[in-house]
Parts: C-alpha cells; structure tokens; sequence
C-alpha cells in the first residue's frame, strides 16, 4: 500500500488519473504536488504514496522524523486523498481501514489541513477507528473565504464591504496609480519571470518573515502559468523599477485564491497592498472566469476580515495507536487538555468565575 518516492522526483505518470484536471482544482492537482515535491519539501523529508481501496484511492504522504504525515507544507492550503472520481463514502472508509492497518505499532501520523466541512473526513476517520487506531482532531488554521455572484462583478462585491475598506481603495487608487503602473501576468514567458522577479524583490522588502522554501513560489507561478490558473499582479513606480507591491492568485474551478501577497513597507503611504488587491479583485472578477469565490487563504491576519466575512476551519488529525507508547502518550494529552477546557467552561459559568461578577 505505501510506495516511496525518490527524493526530489515528481509523481509518477499512473498517479494522474487520481489527480483533478487543473480547470477543476488547480491547488489539487499535477502542478501543486510537482512543485511541492520538487521544490517545497521540508529538509529530511521522504514522499511517500499510500494507494487504497483497490486502487481508487491516493493518499500524499511523507516520512518525516519517522512518522508518517500529509504531504502538506506551510504553503498547503488543504489536503484530501485523491480519487478518480467523487469520493465515495465506502472507498474512503476502505482507504482509511487500510491506512490504519500500515500504522498499527507505529508512532502517530498527522494529516492536516483537512477541509472540516466535507463529507469524505467522517468515512475516513471511521475507517481509521475501525483498524483499531484513535484519530485526535485539532484546530489548524483558519480560511477567511467570500461568496460572490458573477453577475455581480466588482462593483456588487465592494458594495458589500465596510466603509472604511471602500474609503481607502477610492482615495488611494487614483494617488497611486498616479506614481505607480499596474501589470497583470497570467501565462508563461519573459513577462512572467520578471513578475517573479519583482514578487521575491518585494517580498524580501515586506514584514515577511523568511520563506522555509525560497524558490517554491517561483516555481509554483511557473506552473500555474503553464496551466492557465495563475493571477500575477505588480505595481511598479513608474520612475522605477523596484516593485512597490506584488501578490498571485489562483483560479480554478469557480474559486480565486490569493495565495501570497507583500508591499514594500516604504510605500505605505499609498497604501499599494490594498491597491493591487483592489486591482487584482477587479480583474478577476470582471474577467471571464466565471468565479463564485474568493478565498484569502491560510490563516486569520486580521486583514482579511475587510475582504471576506466567512470563516472555515482546518482540522488536523493526530492519529494514534494505544498500543505504542506515543500513541498512548498523545491519547492522554488530548485526554488531559479536553479535561481542562471543560473545567475552566464550567468554572465561567459558575457565579464567581464569571467577569466583572
């Protein structure tokens, strides 16, 4: 059931019928887990591909430390096993059976990244119970996330955002533009390798901090680009070259995902980062892609809070073995951590826990 990959190798020819077309998913599909295999793995880590159910599910995993865990980063926006087609219930059950049964005696595998609202996590997880092992959710990460209406376009979107957001994109814009000049890159060439370019220039300029991975965004434009799903976006002084502001999204499947963006703290003043979100949002959701969500990503930067008014969580799953000492060890810390949660609850409800009381 587990094949490993060589080091530094992408996945090999049969896994595409596993993969999502990239007009479907494109953060899903060939160009993510290529790049993430070539040029996004953390130091130490070895790919390894678990096949389950008869071959109709696959499961991206590596060994890392000596436990197995989800082929994720933290550039990974999610994670699902893989199938040919829907993800039927009794498949993912299977596959989380059979994954269960390869851990047995091991220490505990992690998957993260793991969508909470759909509905193959449940057959999983149960398979996963059924192989006799004890999966321990945990919040990972937020995903700030916005219906839109195509029909709509910008102008419907930015209504429905606060004042203040739709202050500062009309008074900035206009002074911006005025010193700056706006490039939209979205195929392969000369144009692109500038964008990047300027996108790492800026980057090393911004309140970042430093990439795990430095040249897996590069390489992940390139082959977004190549697929049609790339949306790169660059302000520019127009007495200059250094890049005031850059940002790429993705857009696959009905779905824009902005996936990194920096400004040059030096220009704040005009604000460039709203600016070439503004500008970027305009583009896509005036094109012809047809979209019906924009997604800001990992993480709750309070930012994103202007942009989208949904929240969804990412779950992670610590999957244990009460037979291994670690498993058992991690098993009585969530144990120990539930325990406190609930006494502290309880405490807050009683009259003299509760504040100002």
């Amino acid at each position: 059931m587990l094949e490993a990959l060589p080091p530094g190798a992408p996945l090999p020819p049969w896994c595409d019928r596993h993969l999502p077309p990239a007009r479907r998913d494109a953060l899903g599909g060939r160009a993510w887990y290529d790049t993430t295999l070539t040029a996004g793995l953390p130091p130490g880590a070895a790919p390894v591909l678990a096949l389950g159910a008869g071959g109709a599910v696959l499961m991206p995993l590596m060994r890392q430390g000596g436990a197995l865990r989800s082929l994720t980063t933290p550039y990974s926006l999610g994670w699902r096993p893989l199938a040919a087609g829907e993800h039927d219930p009794a498949a993912m059950h299977a596959a989380g059976e059979e994954l269960g049964r390869a851990l047995r005696g091991g220490p505990p595998a992690v998957l993260d990244c793991l969508p909470a609202e759909e509905g193959w996590l449940a057959a999983l997880t149960a398979g996963l119970r059924a192989a006799g092992l004890v999966p321990l959710a945990f919040d990972h990460f937020g995903n700030w996330h916005e219906p839109v209406t195509p029909e709509d376009g910008w102008d419907g979107y930015l209504s429905d955002r606060a004042s203040a957001l739709q202050s500062t994109i009309r008074r900035k814009t206009p002074r911006c533009l005025r010193r700056a000049r706006f490039e939209w890159i979205d195929r392969p060439g000369a144009r692109l390798e500038a964008g990047i370019a300027a996108y790492e220039s800026v980057r090393a300029r911004s309140w970042k901090p430093h990439e795990p991975s430095p040249g897996f965004d590069g390489a992940l434009m390139r082959a977004l680009a190549a697929e049609g799903a790339l949306r790169l976006g660059v302000l520019r002084p127009r007495d200059g070259e250094a890049a005031m502001a850059a940002q790429y999204w993705v857009v696959s499947g009905g779905r824009a995902v902005v996936l990194k963006l920096a400004h040059d703290e030096a220009q704040r003043d005009l604000s460039p980062g709203t600016v070439l979100t503004a500008l970027m949002m305009a583009g896509i959701l005036d094109g012809d892609d047809a979209v019906h969500e924009v997604d800001f990503g990992r993480g709750d930067d309070p930012y994103k809070r202007l942009w989208a008014g949904r929240r969804r969580q990412r779950l992670g799953l610590v999957i244990a073995d009460p037979r291994h000492p670690a498993g058992l060890l991690a098993i009585g810390r969530q144990a120990a951590g539930r325990a406190r949660r609930l006494g502290r609850q309880w405490w807050e409800a009683r009259p003299w826990g509760r504040r100002g009381a």
